[in-house]
């Protein structure tokens, strides 16, 4: 896979791991996410830092995780511990960093040169090790567009609920009302931009009928995937963002003749009674790669 093929992988489901628990680190692939983010940051004591660092590099070092990506939250540029933390994760071979409490383009631009200097030290591939931002303040959710730009590797921007209801002084209790403009604006800067975009994690674990709910309003609102704290999660959003047969059997018939029109010579041309031409393209083949990844896809594109 190359690099342009792994910054627009499909990531619908973000499992955070605590890097310092071998029993969450060893066989979590088990569980099928899309991608894994080992913790660094909020999950790891203050004491603990320097042991967590040691378990996540001998488990990305020594343990099969069958394809799925593997990320690490980093400590945010305001402690002492991130630059270890790059210099650790790059030379564990992750595939890329998910920068904590990142506000603004010059944030990334630090730790996108700790990253170039560690594959050189480490003598990793140039360019392999992607960044995504985690926005958790209103002046990171207005710097998002500037943010998403800041670096040919970065691949997202997430939204973390937590900080930002702190900064916001408020509870969550009116159901997601008070985070639907930063949503909203990170999609746009995400599309914008040209990456991805993901929701924050969802904590109450036992709320299943809460977590669907709101997992249905991010795919609704453009999102690419949701972070998630628990494997009874995955299922869920898997199956929501999983295309229901009709929309498969129109990708398909879009992209057939989309390819077939263009090796007439058409641009644009009537399929169904709509208009298509190849802005199309890429909706029908995320479409059939959601089916494919679903498990649903049994054609031949």
């Amino acid at each position: 896979m190359n690099i342009a093929e792994r910054k627009n992988r499909l990531r619908r489901t973000m499992m955070f791991l605590s890097a310092q628990r071998p029993n969450l680190i060893k066989d979590p692939y088990l569980f099928a996410p899309d991608s894994l983010i080992f913790d660094l940051e909020d999950a790891v004591a203050e004491n603990q830092k320097d042991a967590a660092r040691f378990s996540l590099y001998h488990a990305i070092k020594n343990l099969d995780y069958h394809g799925i990506e593997r990320l690490v939250r980093i400590n945010a540029l305001d402690t002492p511990h991130w630059a270890e933390d790059v210099r650790v994760s790059v030379a564990s071979g992750i595939d890329g960093i998910r920068i904590a409490k990142c506000e603004t383009a010059q944030d990334v631009r630090v730790i996108e040169q700790a990253v170039i200097s560690a594959e050189q030290e480490f003598s990793r591939e140039p360019g392999s090790v992607l960044l995504m931002a985690a926005l958790e303040s209103p002046l990171a959710v207005l710097n998002a567009y500037e943010i998403s730009k800041a670096s040919p590797r970065m691949f997202g921007i997430a939204l973390s609920g937590g900080d930002f209801r702190r900064c916001l002084r408020t509870t969550g209790a009116g159901g997601g009302v008070d985070m639907f403009t930063a949503r909203g604006l990170m999609v746009l800067s995400a599309r914008a931009a040209g990456i991805q975009c993901f929701d924050t994690v969802y904590t109450k674990l036992d709320d299943l009928e809460g977590f669907e709910k709101e997992t249905r309003l991010i795919k609704d609102m453009g999102f690419d995937g949701k972070s998630i704290v628990n494997a009874r999660q995955i299922k869920i959003v898997h199956d929501i963002f999983a295309p229901s047969k009709a929309e498969i059997a129109e990708a398909e018939r879009v992209v057939m003749a989309i390819r077939e029109n263009a090796e007439k010579g058409i641009g644009i041309f009537q399929l169904d009674g709509k208009m298509l031409d190849i802005a199309f393209m890429e909706g029908a083949e995320r479409t059939i790669a959601l089916a494919k990844a679903s498990g649903l896809y049994k054609g031949g594109l």
